[in-house]
Formats: C-alpha cells, sequence, structure tokens
C-alpha cells in the first residue's frame, strides 16, 4: 500500500475518532502530495519520491517547534511536535548514531575518501544510500566528524 493510500485510511480514522491533532497533521500531508502529484506530469509518484515529502513535513515541523519554544512559546510548540510524531509513522525506521557511523564509515571505505575535501562525494552516495533512514543533518555531521578525524 502506497503512503498516499495509507494517508487517506487514516484521515477516515482520525475523523471518526475526533482526534484534530493527527487530522490537521495527515490533511497536511495529503495536501503536499496532491500538490506534489498536480505539479508534474501524470505520473504517480514513487515511494521514495513520497518519502521525501514526508520528511520535509516533519522537519518542518520540528524547526518550528524548536523555534516557538526557543522564544518560551510551548503552547505553540507542542502541537507542531505532536503533528510531527503523527506523520513520523509513515517514515521507515531511523538509525542509531552507531548505525549510521557504520554505515557512512563504509561508505567512506568504498569511495577512496580521506579528507574534508571529499565530503561532497561521500555526502553524495550517503544522502541517496541512507533516504529515509536519516536526516541530511545527522549524515552531514557524522561525515564531517569521521573525515576530520
Amino acid at each position: 500500500m502506497s503512503i498516499q493510500t495509507e494517508v487517506s485510511e487514516q484521515i477516515k480514522t482520525a475523523m471518526k475518532a475526533k482526534d484534530t491533532v493527527s487530522l490537521e497533521a495527515l490533511r497536511a500531508l495529503k495536501s503536499a502530495f496532491l500538490l506534489a502529484n498536480t505539479s508534474g506530469a501524470n505520473v504517480s509518484m514513487s515511494e521514495a519520491e513520497e518519502l521525501k515529502i514526508v520528511q520535509k513535513l516533519v522537519k518542518q515541523r520540528h524547526d518550528s517547534a524548536s523555534i516557538y519554544s526557543e522564544q518560551g512559546r510551548m503552547d505553540l510548540a507542542e502541537p507542531e511536535l505532536a503533528q510531527a510524531s503523527v506523520l513520523e509513522q509513515f517514515l521507515p525506521k531511523q538509525m542509531s548514531e552507531a548505525e549510521l557511523t557504520s554505515a557512512i564509515q563504509s561508505i567512506i571505505n568504498s569511495s577512496g575518501a580521506s579528507t574534508i575535501k571529499d565530503m561532497g562525494k561521500v555526502m553524495g552516495i550517503a544522502s541517496k544510500d541512507l533516504a529515509g533512514k536519516a536526516d541530511g543533518k545527522s549524515i552531514s555531521e557524522v561525515v564531517k566528524k569521521l573525515l576530520a578525524g
């Protein structure tokens, strides 16, 4: 089952349960899918493209929540975090830091990278291989740490 059809089913469930937080998050996700479907050719989206959209929305929610909490507005940060957790159910299990470090170390070894100048090459491969399993910021931090050290 594609993520889009799963979202539609979840919307129905949230409406029946009168779960406004889930409903708001799911409707935002469905809206993003519809926007992506209408912006290009009439080709159905791949699962990787659907995952990118989900990741983007989760990242937006976390960024908003961190800004709100920095400003002491927990009343606005908490709904953002709740929506992010609803959206995260559509993402594959995220890698732990140890798993991420191990995966990136093997990418560095196979690509022959040795200095921080090779970061772009490693990031390109790592971002493609680890899409959906880790966010870009975490990948970047681990790559920097491994190539600098």
